[in-house]
């Protein structure tokens, strides 16, 4: 991983050191005076997971210690942990000097117990679960965080290992390098074109439909339908031209855009990355040697992908297919560079926003609708 010039790294020390140094001076402010929001202030905003630095950790067993996204507030003081921190509550106000929060859980006696510490730049805090009739639980999340010049640095006592906690590396979503784009036209991708449909060990069904080539985008839209026949998730998927390179789009149930540069190309493969998505970070796409299509998600680097399976359906819709949903969704018109940007999938919605939102269910009323060959 690339050493980058962290700048919110240097505000976390800095600001510390400078009080230090005025208090050589008579009458100016001293080391213990430096104020809490001041030192945490770098602290401040979502934080994405870049890799696992864990010792000896094999590579199947690389994971975040914690949350892949999450987001600290800072106030003067007062550390709030705003989302993403496992507990199941938003943007709890902590004291820096392991004062505790207690939240109120739904049974009587229940609670959620919260203390944080601050100490020679390191920000500790522990969730203490305390079940009804005021029993402790076994459960107890520890971390620690702390600034470095490559990011920020989380401890947890997360083990996948017994006895050896988990440490992870994460940075803003600004300050995560993009990949190199390949070069490639949609050309190079053209066998990923046709109607492919798998059925995944809990007799779930599972399809994604890619059109051909047309104006510079192949469209598709996935599907997964549950054993009891009821659809359970869709996507609207699209893979664009852009800049000598192409662009993987995807919209999970027919939500915010997130973007995936081609990073590799092969007759058979393509490999599609965004280090700054939570997850997944990359997407790939493989023509078997039975002219079956396995589709992968995952980290960048180790875990558990999740793979699934197609075969290729010996009857093409996906033309007649695709353009009734693309009737459906011609006022739902997304402008889909926001993620690669750093906007985390944000889309900018045209001024033709609340019609799209319309036509959008009429997509999803569409997708359970048509029926399939």
């Amino acid at each position: 991983m690339p050493r980058i010039n962290y700048h919110r790294g240097f505000k976390w020390i800095a600001v510390p050191l400078l009080a230090c140094i005025l208090s050589i001076v008579p009458g100016l402010v001293r080391c213990q005076d430096a104020p809490f929001g001041s030192e945490l202030s770098p602290l401040d905003g979502e934080w994405i997971f870049v890799e696992d630095q864990t010792e000896g950790r094999p590579l199947e067993q690389i994971n975040p210690p914690m949350s892949s996204r999450f987001s600290f507030r800072i106030e003067p003081g007062t550390v709030i942990l705003a989302s993403g921190h496992g507990s199941g509550h938003r943007d709890v106000r902590l004291a820096l000097d392991g004062t505790p929060t207690e939240i109120q859980g739904t049974a009587a006696g229940a609670l959620t117990r919260y203390r944080a510490t601050l100490k020679e730049g390191v920000l500790s805090y522990e969730v203490e679960f305390v079940r009804a009739g005021g029993l402790a639980d076994e459960r107890v999340i520890k971390r620690e965080f702390h600034m470095t010049r490559d990011g920020l640095i989380v401890r947890s006592n997360l083990e996948l290992t017994p006895g050896v906690g988990s440490v992870g590396l994460y940075r803003h979503a600004e300050d995560i390098p993009m990949p190199v784009p390949a070069k490639a036209t949609l050309a190079d991708i053209s066998w990923l074109v046709g109607d492919w449909a798998g059925t995944r060990s809990t007799g779930a069904s599972q399809e994604e439909r890619w059109s051909p080539a047309k104006g510079g985008a192949m469209l598709a839209v996935s599907r997964s339908v549950g054993s009891n026949g009821k659809m359970f998730a869709f996507e609207f998927l699209r893979i664009m031209e852009r800049d000598g390179g192409l662009v993987y789009i995807a919209q999970p149930n027919g939500g915010a855009a997130t973007e995936f540069v081609l990073s590799e190309i092969s007759s058979t493969r393509a490999v599609f990355d965004n280090p700054r998505h939570d997850y997944p970070k990359r997407i790939i796409y493989e023509l078997g040697a039975n002219g079956g299509l396995t589709a992968t998600i995952g980290y960048l680097k180790g875990g558990t992908p999740r793979r699934f399976e197609f075969n290729r359906e010996k009857n093409q819709t996906s033309g007649a297919w695709l353009t009734h949903l693309y009737h459906a969704l011609v006022e739902f018109e997304i402008e889909g560079r926001k993620n690669v940007n750093g906007n985390h999938g944000k889309p900018e919605v045209t001024s033709q926003a609340a019609p799209a939102r319309h036509t959008e269910r009429a997509a999803i009323d569409a997708l359970g609708n048509i029926e399939i060959s």
